[in-house]
């Protein structure tokens, strides 16, 4: 249904080399996208994943290392890159800690990288989707954007910040050819899950299924992880004609986890 309608387009993803955004630029590029990948770390093994993505898919991808713990990197990923018809902010980091316990300089690097990036990104990315006379701002959110639990203060919070960051900008581009939603998924089974799996049956006395179902997915009805893939096809879905009037709101792709 959505082959290849994305042609000559250009997706900029934070926080791309691994994981959630990963998943999103293989459906993005899937749908002819041109794709820049982005992270922090800058090495041989970034740009080479670029360049198998573009082989893949037959695109223009580039990877473009930025700090989205500095504003001003922020901006200069979305100023380098040229073009910026789509916008995913995906960069995340997570500290777990009781509030009294929880170090300050933590608060600040979630706070920046959560949240901060994608007030930064966005205001950069906005002059450009309106020269170009449309948009598409896709935030990665999660169910803690919409719900709470304890010992993730900065997290929530963050997340809570990125709901109404996109409401906001829906509501500042709701005359023109531009959307703004978050996507908030609910557990995904990235390689960073998957690393904490062992620890976690090793810390319970539980073995892999046992771990996965009642500790990683305990508010989760489904009781399956949610894919990378799935969100790809989600954040895709939103770039259609289809989502042109779905602005300004959240989708959950959460097994049920905000039903409850």
């Amino acid at each position: 249904m959505f082959e290849k309608f994305l042609t000559g387009k250009t997706a900029i993803i934070t926080g791309s080399n691994s994981g959630i955004g990963l998943g999103v630029a293989h459906r993005l590029a899937k749908a002819g996208a041109d794709v820049v990948l982005n992270s922090f770390t800058d090495t041989d093994e970034d740009h080479q994943l670029a360049e198998k993505l573009a082989d893949e898919y037959g695109v223009n991808v580039r990877y473009i290392s930025a700090d989205m713990s500095k504003g001003d990197q922020c901006r200069m990923l979305v100023e380098k890159a040229g073009a910026c018809d789509i916008l995913i902010n995906n960069a995340g980091i997570q500290h777990v800690a009781a509030i009294p316990d929880f170090p300050s300089e933590k608060w600040d690097a979630i706070i920046a990288i959560n949240l901060s990036s994608a007030f930064h990104t966005t205001a950069a990315a906005l002059p450009v989707m309106r020269e170009a006379g449309w948009g598409r701002i896709i935030n990665i959110a999660s169910a803690h954007g919409l719900t709470a639990s304890p010992f993730k203060s900065a997290y929530v919070a963050a997340k809570h910040g990125i709901v109404g960051l996109s409401k906001v900008t829906g509501l500042e581009t709701a005359r023109e050819p531009i959307t703004c939603n978050a996507i908030c998924p609910g557990y995904v089974l990235t390689p960073l899950v998957e690393s904490q799996i062992p620890d976690t049956m090793k810390k319970y006395d539980m073995d892999r299924d046992e771990v996965i179902e009642k500790v990683l997915l305990e508010r989760q009805p489904s009781k399956e992880f949610a894919t990378t893939d799935e969100l790809g096809d989600t954040a895709v879905f939103l770039c259609s004609d289809a989502a042109a009037q779905i602005t300004g709101t959240t989708i959950s792709v959460d097994g049920g986890w905000t039903a409850l």
